[in-house]
């Protein structure tokens, strides 16, 4: 037994629901180390940092 709808949705019903399902820019933040942009609650990708501690160690260019 499958899944059927009894009735047909309109396209307005249906381009309401769809209407949700939009991408979103990422939240960035500057790093309180170095300033590269960042994702918050993560380790920085340029210096290695993480809340002015050093979490992973990088090398030095």
């Amino acid at each position: 037994m499958s899944i059927c709808p009894k009735n047909k949705h309109s396209k307005a019903r249906r381009d309401k629901h769809r209407a949700s399902w939009k991408m979103t820019a990422p939240a960035l933040v500057k790093c309180s180390k170095c300033g590269a942009l960042m994702m918050p609650h993560r380790v920085c990708k340029a210096c290695g940092s993480y809340n002015k501690k050093e979490i992973i160690a990088m090398d030095a260019e």
